[in-house]
């Protein structure tokens, strides 16, 4: 079977079900046509006349399904790249004489799980490692879209091992605080998980909520394809690397990842973008966004009128997880009786709000770990509102490259930065001291000598700081 197949179960499935076929809840990220034709291979957007690939089974429904397939599997070569890197700076280190016998026998051992790491992560992440797909800046451009920069391959890795290998208590936790804002008997539906990451929290409340079908979504590969394997009956065998270990060898520990039982054929995975959701309006009757709503780069009030536009009419929106909003304008990082008041403004009911403190990250090989006030709601949709447009990631000066590029203060901000930087940098010639750099500074009269030498003592303190972590890669 190739990368692209379908498995022979799913195929079945999809021609063969009735209602509740994966076919009827998608639709294509490009134009919201649906349905979708289906073959053995690719589903197929006649519309667009498109087709978007399926891995190991599950559909890869992005707006530009070659260019961001071809982006991640770019991550996946540079995630695999950094590891070699670092496997041959241990090589490096286990020269050194005066090592210690601990320390030594501490690095040889990371080394070698390190490498077995290695050979694991390329047979998982295989099915991305397509040849003859290479994605490009243009359709990015033309449809507006494009992977956060700040996602990795490796981003939430840890989570693969709280969800499937030793996080019983926080998974359990995380299943409660679902349950706590809904009422008793409640009968979810058809659910969409947006955010599903590596998948236990839509595993549980599939499996131990009464839910119709459920479709959990990610953009990650990484963790949809964990996902998949052990939700589907599967064990893997993957590391576990603690940042802050709490005994020799714990900054390196294999873990077993499994699900208590595989799940039924009602539950799908989807490769997709948040933001442009491939699924047809009024399609689902529970959305649950897990760990997200303050994270996404969209405002709150708009991803709420998204999630509407998904729901059904007396369709309910569950949220679970932190308020910790980062969005650059302060006016956007919203309190609880904000986000409580935009999610009725946005056609929803008043939310049901259930906090607790809960345990986060709390792995038994780390002395690391928090506990975490979550905020979780449920509201019903009780009236449709205006659906956003397109989510588009870039804007117009950058797509059209017709018009001025606005001269922003953070842009003169680093514009001159980057002048300063890149004259300074043209003075490193393996002779002048920083004493003789801030003299030439004082000449062309850029600042006084005195603050020329703090400056470029700084400068070459981050470059030599940034020298020594590039040396562990």
């Amino acid at each position: 079977m190739t990368a692209w197949s379908l498995s022979p179960f799913l195929f079945c499935f999809m021609h063969n079900s009735p209602m509740t076929e994966l076919t009827d809840l998608l639709a294509c990220p490009r134009c919201d046509k649906t349905p979708l034709e289906s073959s053995d291979e690719v589903l197929h957007c006649k519309a667009c006349k498109v087709d978007f690939p399926l891995l190991e089974g599950m559909p890869w429904l992005f707006a530009e399904p070659q260019a961001t397939l071809g982006e991640w599997r770019g991550r996946l070569q540079f995630a695999l790249q950094k590891i070699g890197h670092e496997i041959d700076g241990l090589e490096a280190e286990l020269k050194a004489k005066n090592i210690g016998a601990l320390a030594k026998r501490r690095v040889e051992r990371y080394k070698k799980c390190l490498d077995s790491h290695k050979r694991s992560l390329q047979t998982l992440l295989r099915p991305i490692d397509v040849s003859g797909l290479q994605g490009n800046v243009e359709s990015y451009l033309a449809l507006r879209t494009r992977l956060p920069t700040d996602q990795g391959l490796n981003t939430y890795y840890a989570n693969v091992h709280r969800d499937w290998a030793w996080g019983d208590a926080e998974n359990e936790a995380s299943l409660k605080q679902i349950r706590a804002v809904l009422h008793d008997h409640a009968e979810l539906g058809k659910v969409l998980v947006l955010g599903a990451g590596a998948g236990r929290l839509a595993y549980d409340v599939h499996s131990e909520l009464n839910c119709e079908t459920t479709i959990a979504s990610d953009f990650n590969p990484l963790l949809m394809l964990v996902a998949r394997a052990v939700s589907s009956g599967k064990q893997l065998n993957l590391y576990e690397f603690p940042i802050a270990p709490l005994a020799l060898e714990d900054d390196a520990v294999l873990r077993k990842l499994a699900a208590p039982e595989p799940t039924d054929e009602n539950f799908h995975l989807v490769f997709a973008d948040a933001l442009r959701p491939p699924f047809p309006d009024e399609s689902f009757d529970t959305v649950i966004t897990p760990w997200l709503i303050d994270i996404i780069t969209e405002d709150l009030p708009v991803l709420a009128a998204r999630i509407n536009s998904l729901l059904v009419q007396n369709g309910r929106w569950i949220n679970f997880g932190s308020l910790a909003f980062s969005d650059p304008k302060r006016t956007r990082c919203y309190s609880p009786e904000e986000t409580k008041a935009i999610v009725a403004e946005s056609g929803f009911s008043d939310p049901y709000v259930s906090q607790a403190t809960i345990p986060y990250m709390c792995s038994p090989a780390s002395r690391h770990g928090r506990q975490e006030r979550v905020f979780s709601f449920s509201a019903y949709k009780e009236r449709a509102v205006e659906k956003p447009q397109r989510y588009k990631a870039l804007p117009d000066w950058i797509v059209t490259g017709k018009e001025p590029v606005p001269l922003t203060q953070s842009f003169r901000q680093q514009a001159m930065t980057t002048q300063i930087y890149s004259f300074i940098m043209s003075l490193i010639d393996g002779k002048r001291s920083i004493k003789d750099m801030a003299a030439v500074l004082e000449s062309q009269k850029l600042m006084t000598r005195d603050e020329a030498e703090a400056a470029v003592r700084s400068f070459m303190t981050k470059m030599y700081d940034d020298a020594q972590k590039q040396s562990g890669f």
